[in-house]
């Protein structure tokens, strides 16, 4: 890890001042710099008086030559020090902003499921590449800069005294109010970029969702309702933007006006000057222009006041989200498990999202390593609720979940999540290849341990036919591949990752019957020997549980295995003889190791 990504470790760094604090050896180094430069900048202004003075009035053509040479050679250290502040401090902040991003990054990949389902995908992007690219602007030489012009400005008054105190007094009566007025107005806007920030990343969320379900959008000709929303959403963002706009304007104003009147007690005084013989031409003219090296360091200041307000409103928004806890600071969780075998126990658990109504209520039940237990209901029963809290996405309100003995609540989550594995209804793929996918749950298999992953999940079916085989890009969350051809590639994933417990959220929902009997027999493979939670409509993935559990309005109404649910004629049978009644069974041949006959 580099220096710059050392040394922000607080929230508290992570504001201009404390990032300014934390590389004050590259802020010295810069203002070193920067310092070279307005010295050098100095010497055009500071040779102007001999020009006139001497050359011109006098006309002293040996005094030229010198003059041009001591310019040309102040020239070139104005240039070589702007190269080098612009390539070092530059180079270095980038590097400050990416580290900067992949920290946040960090933090928002390890916070809670539940902090996910709160907040939109767009609005946590924004805040890890908007919010952050701002400060690029103000650390690559432009706070620097601000301060040299500022070292500059006091130079140039050293000399503005020195050459006409009471014009210089008569300048300063106009820039100190001007200057407290312009310091005033830039505070009202920090707040504002803040909210403008917020705005975006909520259009940004939106624009996501839409684009992600244009699918949807299509099938239901919601293509100018989606336009409705967005012109909605950024005529709101206009509108503030609008007020940033009017409040900069304001500014320009003041200042536009400042220069004028600056410029008119300027050639007042210095012309009558001229005239009864109080100051030279020359002098005239070089305090002209190192009032213009004063001024500058005012008039760069509205712009430097507006980018460090939007830099710390966007540190703000950054500093809110790392105060987030994550899963693994919760002090609650020390418990480290080794291997685990797989027993799974639900303790009189009730669970309810955030402050909502309870979803489950007095859950109780067991599974022993090894087994499989399938969960059957009505929709929002609370079936996917129940997978969730032995996934550890989620904390129980009330009651316990232990693993092996162990409560959930307590164990370390990095030692659990290594031995579970999941396959949900819509699987999500990313947008690499075939081969990238399956190889996601475990990057350091062999390949012959991915290619059995395959041929086990029946990926090879489809991905040999096709030209680029298992390097063949899926598009985005699979975009290019059917949904049955998605849920093989997440199966083989799971395969591959070798899970102690296993999840199976209707995982062959999508599958035509030939593919699911194939599947059935693939998963045959991964069941054995590890706990198995199985979510499904289809009897004949549920008869194989050696338990089932039928969930309805978030309790456990019935348990048992197939046989005697079914006898007992009681909420299993309803579910069954209406949702399954009409499923046939698929008989498969093989040959130990994949699918061969279907029939």
């Amino acid at each position: 890890m580099s220096k710059s990504r050392e040394a922000i470790e607080t929230i508290s760094d992570l504001t201009l001042a404390g990032l300014l604090r934390t590389h004050i050896h590259l802020l010295a180094f810069s203002i070193l710099l920067v310092a070279i430069n307005r010295a050098a900048g100095l010497a055009w202004p500071y040779l102007s008086k001999y020009l006139i003075d001497d050359v011109i009035l006098r006309h002293s053509p040996s005094t030229l030559a010198v003059l041009v040479g001591v310019g040309m050679a102040a020239t070139v250290i104005q240039a070589v020090s702007a190269y080098l502040v612009t390539r070092v401090v530059g180079l270095y902040a980038n590097r400050l902003v990416t580290g900067l991003r992949q920290r946040i990054h960090r933090h928002v990949s390890g916070l809670p499921l539940a902090y996910y389902d709160a907040n939109r995908s767009g609005d946590l992007a924004s805040r890890i590449m908007s919010d952050i690219e701002a400060v690029n602007g103000v650390l690559s030489g432009g706070f620097a800069s601000f301060l040299g012009a500022v070292a500059t400005a006091c130079l140039a008054i050293t000399i503005l005294i020195r050459i006409d105190a009471v014009m210089t007094l008569a300048v300063f009566s106009v820039l100190i109010p001007c200057g407290l007025f312009l310091r005033k107005s830039l505070n009202k806007y920090q707040s504002l970029f803040k909210e403008i920030a917020a705005i975006r990343a909520e259009v940004n969320g939106r624009l996501i969702e839409s684009f992600g379900g244009m699918r949807v959008v299509k099938a239901y000709r919601a293509e100018a309702r989606e336009h409705e929303v967005f012109k909605s959403q950024t005529d709101h963002l206009l509108r503030k933007v609008i007020v940033s706009v009017k409040g900069g304007a304001h500014l320009e104003l003041t200042t536009v006006i400042m220069t004028g009147i600056v410029g008119a007690v300027v050639m007042y005084f210095g012309g009558t000057g001229v005239i009864n013989g109080s100051i030279t031409l020359g002098n005239l003219f070089r305090y002209v222009m190192f009032l213009g090296l004063m001024v500058s360091p005012l008039i760069q200041a509205v712009s430097m006041g507006m980018q460090i307000s939007q830099v710390s409103a966007g540190l703000a928004r950054s500093r809110e989200l790392l105060a987030e806890p994550r899963e693994d600071q919760d002090p609650g969780r020390s418990v480290q498990l080794g291997s685990v075998q797989g027993e799974v126990c639900f303790e009189s658990v009730s669970f309810a999202y955030g402050d909502n109504s309870p979803v489950l209520h007095d859950i109780s039940f067991r599974a022993e390593p090894g087994t499989v237990t399938a969960l059957v209901g009505p929709s929002g029963a609370g079936k996917t609720t129940i997978t969730g809290l032995i996934a550890g996405f989620y904390k129980v309100g009330q009651g316990t979940v232990r693993v092996d003995g162990f409560n959930l609540a307590k164990v370390k989550l990095d030692s659990y999540r290594t031995q579970l594995g999941i396959v949900t209804q819509d699987p999500f793929l990313f947008s690499g290849t075939i081969w990238e996918n399956v190889a996601f749950s475990r990057p350091d298999a062999t390949t012959a341990e991915i290619i059995r992953a395959c041929r086990l999940a029946y990926v090879d079916e489809f991905a040999e036919r096709f030209e680029n085989t298992y390097e063949t890009v899926v598009g985005e969350r699979g975009v290019r591949l059917s949904m049955g051809q998605k849920q093989r590639v997440a199966i083989a994933r799971a395969i591959l990752a070798d899970p102690r417990i296993l999840i199976l959220d209707e995982a062959t929902s999508s599958l035509d019957s030939v593919s699911e009997a194939i599947i059935q027999d693939a998963l045959s493979f991964l069941l054995r020997d590890r706990t198995t939670f199985v979510i499904a409509h289809r009897f004949s993935t549920i008869r194989r549980a050696d338990q089932i559990l039928v969930i309805d309005g978030g309790r456990i109404v019935e348990s048992g295995p197939h046989e005697l649910l079914f006898k007992a004629e009681g909420r299993y049978w309803q579910l069954y003889t209406t949702q399954y009644e009409l499923q046939s069974d698929l008989f498969v041949v093989t040959d130990g190791e994949r699918p061969l006959i279907t029939g």
